[in-house]
């Protein structure tokens, strides 16, 4: 069993696709595809399920990645130990859902590439309510979500940002110039929103279930971009984070309805495993994401920087 083997099998595990992961180590397909079966015929189970042109983890691959990411971990370490750090090289990878990748990373990954571009990024776009897991099966070294403060015994948490979410209309809808809004305002509305399941949406719903509405119209989406442009073509009333339609309603493109979702309190928040160990590579990326932020934490209250929160 080599580095290398275990090294791809990570990638693939990461990827779920032979050829993106002989793009993401410069190999060809083949290559990857002869690493995996002699790894497999090694430890005589098979890693992956090849459903179609899909590949799945099996249950033993699962338990063997979180071995395979221990040894190289563990390797990073030992290299770190005995070379000069200012010059980092690896592999890193991020999990995020759609918001914060869109919105929120893009300026800790230009300002960490810029200052380690010998580290090799790996970004996954995953639904808010899977992320979590990612960093339990390993599959992820550092996540970010859109939450409720969170308190996990098992994950190291650090908040970095308060987002806050606007009901939008297009300009000539009905409610757009209004100043002042009612409940009952809204009876017949539709509203266009994420799917159940994610946390503001499931605070949304709350919210007007303790005003005795339960009878709401919804269009679920998975895509805050799709909500974004359904509301632009009048279709409904949207409800995203205030980021996501900064620039539609500065161009007059949206409306922000005079109405605030009371209890709501979702932050950008950063996680990664508590008995993971922080690499240096880890540790530049938690820095720059710290830079980028800036000292938000404390601004909102949190004495959580780096630290694991607990009930």
């Amino acid at each position: 069993m080599e580095l290398r083997q275990l090294n791809t099998f990570c990638t693939v595990a990461t990827t779920l696709n032979f050829t993106r992961a002989a793009e993401v180590l410069s190999y060809v397909p083949s290559n990857v595809t002869m690493q995996i079966k002699a790894l497999e015929d090694e430890l005589g189970v098979r890693l992956f399920d090849r459903l179609g042109k899909q590949l799945a983890l099996t249950t033993a691959g699962k338990r063997f990645l979180t071995h395979a990411k221990g040894v190289l971990e563990k390797m990073d370490e030992a290299r770190s130990a005995v070379h000069d750090n200012e010059k980092l090289s690896g592999t890193l990878t991020i999990s995020a859902n759609e918001v914060i990748c869109s919105y929120r990373l893009p300026p800790v990954f230009q300002r960490f590439r810029s200052q380690h571009p010998g580290v090799r990024l790996i970004f996954r776009s995953v639904p808010n309510q899977e992320l979590k897991q990612t960093l339990f099966e390993g599959t992820a070294d550092i996540v970010y979500m859109l939450d409720e403060p969170i308190r996990s015994s098992g994950l190291s948490v650090e908040p970095l940002l308060e987002e806050h979410f606007r009901l939008l209309a297009a300009p000539d809808h009905p409610l757009a110039n209004r100043t002042v809004l009612q409940l009952e305002d809204f009876h017949g509305e539709v509203f266009l929103t994420n799917e159940k399941g994610c946390p503001y949406r499931t605070m949304f719903d709350r919210s007007f279930e303790k005003e005795g509405i339960d009878s709401i119209t919804y269009l679920e989406f998975q895509s805050a971009e799709a909500i974004k442009q359904c509301a632009i073509s009048g279709i409904g009333i949207a409800f995203l984070p205030e980021i996501v339609a900064e620039s539609e309603v500065k161009r007059g493109e949206l409306v922000v309805l005079p109405w605030q979702i009371p209890d709501l309190q979702i932050f950008t928040q950063m996680l990664w495993h508590k008995d993971k160990w922080l690499s240096p590579i880890m540790l530049s990326f938690i820095e720059a994401t710290s830079a980028v932020f800036g000292s938000q934490s404390e601004k909102l209250g949190f004495t959580t920087k780096g630290k694991n929160l607990t009930p």
